[in-house]
């Protein structure tokens, strides 16, 4: 595991770690919500054989991110561009999973000029009046409703979580394996993989390595106003989204895309939440990103 750091002019430390073809397409992978930049246990073999430069991020509060009170959305895109000065990139593409969508978002919306195209995988969608939608499964809107409403509970939750992924992870994987009910059959098919549920205890253990504070903060922030119209993107957007996702019900999905005026859609028959732990789909994603070099 990389521990790659950067000093922000703010003072702050930004965490990153990269894989793929280092001479190749830079691609800022941006995690989902609770999530760290540890994507892969070894190098990624597609992304080298493609030619594709991945940069995976620490949001603040996750991983070896500094936190930042009071961010929202569009902050990130400052650290980004911080990153990408950093790295020497003139321009670079994005792909953001889950709550990282909303973040990804927010970065092609402020950075239009160096962005190439902007990936959302199974992306979060605004919220309408802070509620989550009625085709969300009702343990994702349970968690939203604690995290506003009563957050000492959530934070109950994830510290036992923090802790068990910690002291017995196979405990935690075994966990994994089992509590699916509310999740698509392409998810938890996908969570009875080994390889994909060691890289899920890595994954977590750095998305919590600070505390479980920032999951319920930012869980609150994709519930509010996202800052910016998504109508002023203006960058190529490809939207994937499986169309039996329970966490990110495709109804608003499709919402969201006819808002964005540049925007290609891949809805995916049968598929679940877990995209881009689909080989052929990964493969299929970072193609589009060399397509736009």
């Amino acid at each position: 595991m990389q521990e790659n750091t950067m000093m922000l002019r703010d003072g702050r430390t930004l965490g990153y770690d990269v894989y793929g073809d280092r001479q190749g397409v830079p691609l800022i992978l941006l995690h989902g919500t609770p999530g760290s930049r540890v994507w892969f246990l070894e190098d990624d073999e597609t992304a080298k054989k493609l030619g594709v430069y991945l940069i995976a991020t620490d949001r603040p509060g996750y991983g070896l991110s500094s936190a930042l009170k009071n961010r929202t959305l569009l902050h990130y895109a400052n650290d980004i561009e911080q990153l990408a000065n950093h790295l020497q990139l003139d321009t670079f593409a994005l792909l953001g999973v889950s709550g990282g969508g909303a973040f990804a978002a927010a970065i092609a919306h402020r950075l239009r000029e160096r962005v190439t195209v902007c990936n959302l995988v199974s992306t979060a969608t605004p919220f309408i009046n802070g509620k989550p939608s009625k085709y969300m499964a009702k343990e994702n809107r349970i968690a939203f409703f604690l995290s506003k409403h009563l957050p000492f509970i959530i934070k109950l939750s994830n510290k036992a979580q923090k802790k068990m992924i910690d002291t017995n992870p196979e405990k935690f994987k075994d966990i994994m394996k089992k509590s699916g009910s509310h999740l698509a059959k392409w998810d938890n098919d996908l969570l009875q993989r080994d390889d994909i549920l060691n890289t899920t205890v890595v994954h977590n253990a750095q998305a919590y390595r600070q505390g479980v504070d920032e999951v319920i903060y930012e869980s609150n922030l994709l519930a509010k106003e996202w800052g910016f119209a998504v109508e002023d993107i203006d960058v190529p957007v490809n939207i994937w989204h499986g169309e039996e996702d329970t966490l990110s019900p495709i109804e608003e999905v499709k919402l969201l895309a006819q808002k964005i005026p540049h925007c290609q859609t891949y809805y995916i028959p049968k598929a679940g939440h877990f995209l881009t732990e689909h080989d052929e789909l990964w493969e299929r994603m970072l193609a589009t990103v060399v397509e736009r070099r």
